[in-house]
């Protein structure tokens, strides 16, 4: 059966009015991000490239926009004495964030050996840090799925909470009214969260940018779930983006992008040091590597972008170990 544009249109989620409802709603919380140009990544690829700084909002990436959304949503339906979230560390940031701002607790499962700056972050907000066994993240998750059993508790998992990509989705909103000549928005990709969201805006807004999603060759399951059009996994996703690092894909999530995200390109651990320390050295931004992926896909290949694209800069919450080897590999 043929799909017209008209019942393709229907299917995207989320829909334009709780977008704009939900851009509505963090106006009273944070400011848009500025969107500036980035003048040695254009002279570098011949095109005007600006960078969209998420790396602006409180605790240092775009997490927060639908940790905001979600966890208000979810206190509208019924009360809510503890927030649970498994994270890399920027989710688990959002959701601490947010839940000291509505006044509620919040607990926080993450893998072993977390970056540690992301882990100082949670703590410093005054949620409850438990660490599981496991190095990725299917033990926390596991464990924060056991916990929310009881009552009042409520699980915030950014991969498949249904407001949450609501948030994230307000970005392409600003980066329309900031640039609307914008010919490609190049997205990290992790759980898919923000490229779902970005592109489920921009679909229903009628702009002609293309969504490119960007993924770490050693964590590439959402992009071989893109390109196959099916769940795949992989059994290991150890990349130095822990804001990337996936390996079991929601099929949801995979249908979603399968319709709404134009192209997916991975990027090497040293393409992404080599970003990080083109964005500090010369547009002088800090960025961690999810934060870099974008800019590490530009200079990979700007092929297809067209002559405005803009990156999303994700986050800025790099180690110390992961910075001082961009700069050693540079």
């Amino acid at each position: 059966m043929t799909t017209s544009v008209g019942e393709a249109m229907s299917e995207i989620r989320p829909k334009l009015e709780t977008i704009q409802e939900a851009q509505e709603f963090l106006r009273r919380y944070f400011a848009r991000t500025r969107l500036i140009a980035a003048p040695f990544l254009s002279h570098k690829t011949g095109r005007k490239v600006h960078l969209k700084l998420e790396t602006e909002l409180p605790t240092g990436s775009f997490k927060v926009r639908g940790a905001f959304y979600a966890l208000a949503q979810a206190m509208k339906k019924g009360r809510v004495r503890e927030v649970v979230a498994s994270s890399t560390g920027n989710h688990g940031a959002a959701v601490a964030y947010a839940a000291k701002e509505f006044g509620i607790a919040a607990r926080i499962f993450l893998p072993a050996n977390c970056n540690p700056v992301k882990r100082g972050r949670i703590a410093s907000l005054g949620a409850t840090i438990v660490e599981s066994g496991g190095s990725d993240l299917a033990s926390a998750f596991a464990l924060a799925a056991e916990y929310a059993k009881q009552a009042g508790v409520y699980f915030l998992n950014d991969a498949t909470d249904a407001d949450l990509p609501a948030g994230p989705a307000t970005i392409a909103c600003e980066v329309l009214e900031q640039l609307p000549e914008v010919s490609a928005i190049v997205v990290p990709m992790g759980d898919t969260a923000l490229i779902r969201g970005i592109a489920a805006a921009a679909r229903q807004i009628a702009s002609k940018a293309k969504i490119i999603g960007v993924q770490a060759e050693q964590a590439p399951a959402y992009y071989l779930s893109w390109k196959e059009g099916k769940v795949v996994g992989t059994e290991t996703c150890d990349t130095i983006a822990d804001g990337l690092a996936t390996r079991t894909p929601e099929a949801a999530n995979v249908k979603d992008i399968t319709s709404l995200v134009d192209d997916v390109v991975l990027v090497s651990e040293e393409q992404m040091l080599r970003a990080i320390e083109t964005l500090l050295v010369e547009e002088h931004i800090v960025a961690e590597p999810a934060g870099a992926a974008s800019t590490a896909a530009l200079l990979k290949s700007s092929e297809g972008m067209g002559d405005y694209p803009v990156l999303i800069v994700s986050g800025a919450n790099i180690s110390r170990e992961v910075l001082k080897r961009a700069i050693q590999t540079a």
